[in-house]
């Protein structure tokens, strides 16, 4: 299930006035609105807040009125309800100002959302006095670079840097309406388009403070948060349950790989050919292991060898980037992005036939099985569908004695083995001997034929489940 849809579409309902009934005896929002304009005036009078200043009208105004809201709603600037503060940083040379109590919000802390309550840095008392004080309810908005929208309501009284505005708003507002207004799609597509369009958005003060939103009665705020937390907690528990189940689904893929493997997913064939006949017959310098501890509890008819007797391995290579003419039109030249843990049907990169034959890059046929060897891919698999080269960092089986889809499925079981064989550092690996070196049960060839059947009947099954969680 598409949670993340869900909670844009019960906000979208909630901001346009249908998750909840109105209520005629409310108190109209314009009557709301000219409380708010009074309170501000004398807060204005008294010197506690400055007079907005005049901004030029965003590109919204004339047409603010995207969608249809009741009739005892407003439509509002966010300077109309509250006020609107760009934070800022104290000195970074004067230690003095830092390492207090006093919570220093920044973007990356506002990923907390609605429930924000501390900050990765931290003021002093000095450095709290010298910043945009923020009361306990502000609405914290990112203005600022990639991360522009993200929204947090602040728990904890504290400060914040110059990449956010603040919306402080009186008593006729509810906090927490103006934070999932802010988070609904409407608001943060409303922030995208009045941002500046250069590689770094930015949307100041002034046109901040400009944006509209659309404003229920008083009342009416109280009931729909009521409901958007009500309908978000069963969403949480949909999560949940779904995050349980695919685990539960991964975990029964992996355990119907091991079974697979140890013999136990289909039953043995007494009249087939075993294993060690087959492979010999095949490949006469194959090595059948006798003495490994396990010898004597292997399925009847099945053999332990290893898996440079069941396959010619061979790695990839790069053609010098020097020469352009090893580079176009000719064979798919795969890198370990293009593995896809399954069948390989394209792959975008190319390198000539000049390439082929004045370079160590080698061609591999359909039906080649590969493995990642190098960094965060290790163990990564594909099949190809088409011949095809490689890079360096991908080991293929170019010639299988045994069936393709069973050797797939049985590195496919041994992927967290090599992540371990890569060992650590910045960039773990594993080599084609570690592959070819690699211990293999191995059944006979019609007993992995109906392994691999059994494995993609049930996996199909579980694919189903898996796709119907994210529909």
């Amino acid at each position: 299930m598409d949670t993340k849809a869900l909670r844009q579409k019960i906000l979208d309902l909630a901001i346009r006035g249908k998750l909840v009934p109105q209520d005629p005896n409310d108190e109209p929002a314009s009557v709301l609105l000219e409380r708010i304009r009074t309170e501000k005036e004398r807060l204005i009078a008294e010197g506690k807040i400055k007079r907005p200043k005049k901004a030029k009208a965003s590109s919204s105004e004339s047409h603010y009125r995207k969608f249809e809201i009741p009739d005892s709603w407003e439509w509002v600037k966010i300077e109309d309800i509250g006020e609107v503060i760009t934070g800022n940083t104290p000195p970074k040379d004067n230690q003095a100002y830092y390492g207090g109590d006093i919570p220093f919000y920044k973007p990356t802390d506002l990923d907390q959302g609605i429930k924000t309550s501390c900050a990765s840095d931290s003021l002093s008392i000095e450095g709290y006095n010298i910043s945009r004080k923020l009361p306990v309810s502000s609405i914290l908005v990112t203005c600022i670079g990639a991360t522009i929208g993200k929204t947090g309501l602040i728990l904890t009284e504290g400060s914040c840097n110059q990449q956010i505005n603040a919306v402080i708003t009186g008593a006729c507002i509810l906090p927490k309406f103006l934070f999932y207004t802010c988070v609904s799609e409407y608001f943060q597509n409303e922030i995208k388009e009045n941002a500046s369009a250069t590689t770094l958005p930015i949307l100041n003060k002034n046109n901040f403070s400009v944006l509209f939103i659309p404003l229920p009665p008083k009342e009416e705020q109280e009931r729909i948060v009521d409901e958007i937390e009500r309908l978000l907690t069963k969403v949480e528990r949909i999560e949940l349950n779904c995050g349980q189940l695919e685990e539960s689904l991964s975990l029964t893929k992996s355990k119907i790989l091991e079974l697979a493997m140890q013999g136990k997913l289909v039953p043995q064939d007494p009249s087939e050919e075993p294993a060690a006949d087959m492979l010999r017959r095949v490949n006469p310098k194959a090595r059948i292991i006798t003495d490994n501890p396990h010898s004597r509890n292997i399925p009847t008819g099945w053999c332990i060898t290893d898996l440079k007797s069941v396959g010619n391995w061979q790695s990839g290579a790069t053609p010098s980037k020097l020469n352009p003419d090893y580079y176009g039109k000719g064979y798919p030249w795969l890198n370990t992005g293009d593995l896809n843990d399954g069948e390989i049907i394209s792959i975008p990169k190319e390198v000539t036939e000049l390439a082929l034959k004045e370079t160590s890059v080698k061609l591999n046929p359909t039906g080649s099985v590969l493995v990642a060897m190098y960094g965060a891919t290790i163990g990564k698999l594909g099949i190809l569908t088409f011949p095809a080269t490689t890079n360096q960092a991908c080991c293929a089986c170019s010639v299988c004695h045994i069936f393709n889809k069973f050797l797939f499925y049985f590195l496919r079981r041994q992927r967290q083995h090599f992540i371990t064989l890569g060992g650590g550092g910045a960039q773990p690996n594993i080599s084609k001997e570690k592959i070819e070196h690699t211990i293999i049960f191995l059944p006979s060839l019609n007993e992995q034929k109906r392994i691999v059947a059994k494995i993609e009947e049930l996996y199909s099954i579980l694919d189903e489940i898996e796709a119907s969680l994210q529909s």
